[in-house]
């Protein structure tokens, strides 16, 4: 039975391999990377930022667990909502800390977040949340406030990473109470 190779390019081999074969370049996948990352921290004695990818990867291997694929991995994209699931778990902490004026732990979870924003794609401006708003708006001819929820379902799955879901809920409710 004939194999059925991919066609690859010449531009995406690397020259000098090991034992003369060709090898294939490969993008640093989401899960190599944060495990690069964790052994650097490790090796600086970065505390916080061991800590916080530490707790990463306890989320990525429960997150495999509630998805019955324990031993496998992760797609970027799921990768990325498990950071972003931490990350809104870090920014609620900081409400909750800020308004019980515990300065100290709201500190520790600043510091925890920014580690992860690190992972984050840049979030939308303002200005960029209402453009996508209102174009979401337009593309679903929504009309009432009773839309809101299938404009939100909309956005977030265009741009998920990027949006806080509350600054997400606030301006498809404020654009649709206009209409």
């Amino acid at each position: 039975m004939p194999v059925s190779l991919p066609v690859v390019s010449p531009s995406t081999y690397v020259a000098g391999s090991p034992g003369g074969f060709p090898q294939l370049l490969s993008a640093m996948t989401f899960t190599e990377r944060i495990e690069k990352e964790y052994i650097s921290a490790y090796k600086a004695g970065d505390s916080v930022r061991l800590s916080v990818l530490r707790l990463l990867k306890t989320a990525v291997k429960n997150r495999l667990v509630a998805l019955c694929r324990p031993g496998g991995t992760l797609s970027d994209d799921e990768m990325l909502a498990v950071v972003t699931r931490e990350a809104k778990q870090r920014r609620d902490s900081m409400e909750q800390y800020t308004a019980a004026g515990r300065p100290d732990l709201t500190e520790k979870e600043q510091a925890e977040l920014a580690v992860l924003g690190g992972y984050l794609p840049k979030p939308l401006t303002p200005e960029e949340l209402v453009a996508v708003v209102d174009a979401a708006i337009k593309d679903m001819s929504a009309c009432s406030p009773g839309d809101t929820g299938r404009v939100i379902s909309s956005v977030m799955a265009r741009h998920g990473g990027r949006i806080d879901g509350k600054a997400l809920a606030e301006t498809v409710k404020a654009r649709l109470a206009r209409l």
